[in-house]
């Protein structure tokens, strides 16, 4: 009997510390679909909804990327906030799908952080719908957003930052 209860414990144990060590790898990189109170909604293996991607938790690992909000620009139609067109010379962003949680975000402002030190608080206006192509990690700024971070034009397209509320 002693030594079925060893072998259990073992295994218990083994277990266990196969469990703590597989838990961080569970998710998307940089634990974006950590949730308030641990949970998570997922459809389909992919996060939706702001409980999958937590602003409130501190700073956000994003791909920063360069878009047009101006008539005619890249970023096709109106702004999902307010149905309107912005200049490009306006700090502002759209944010991917699960940051962006139907609007909830709808004009606050963030602050996105470059690696060169510098930082800039834009608005959000818009979002970058994942069912179109967009990632989930994706901070879509504004020609101004890029220019306040210090980026030079030939640089600008893609970039990883992090941004907070």
């Amino acid at each position: 009997m002693a030594q079925f209860l060893s072998f259990t414990s073992v295994c218990v144990l083994l277990l266990l510390v196969l469990i703590s060590v597989a838990t961080p790898a569970l998710g998307a990189p940089g634990g974006r679909h950590r949730g308030h109170g641990g949970k998570s909604k997922h459809k389909g293996g992919k996060c939706h909804g702001a409980s999958c991607f937590s602003p409130a938790r501190g700073h956000m690992n994003a791909i920063l990327t360069l878009n047009s909000f101006q008539k005619g620009g890249d970023g096709g139609g109106p702004s999902e906030c307010d149905g309107k067109f912005h200049s490009d010379d306006t700090l502002i962003v759209a944010l991917s799908t699960g940051w962006y949680d139907h609007g909830r975000l709808c004009h606050k402002t963030i602050t996105i952080h470059a690696r060169n030190g510098r930082s800039t608080r834009a608005t959000v206006v818009d979002e970058c719908d994942v069912r179109r192509g967009c990632q989930g990690n994706i901070v879509d700024g504004s020609r101004a957003v890029w220019k306040a971070l210090g980026i030079p034009k030939k640089d600008r397209g893609r970039m990883a930052v992090t941004w907070s509320l």
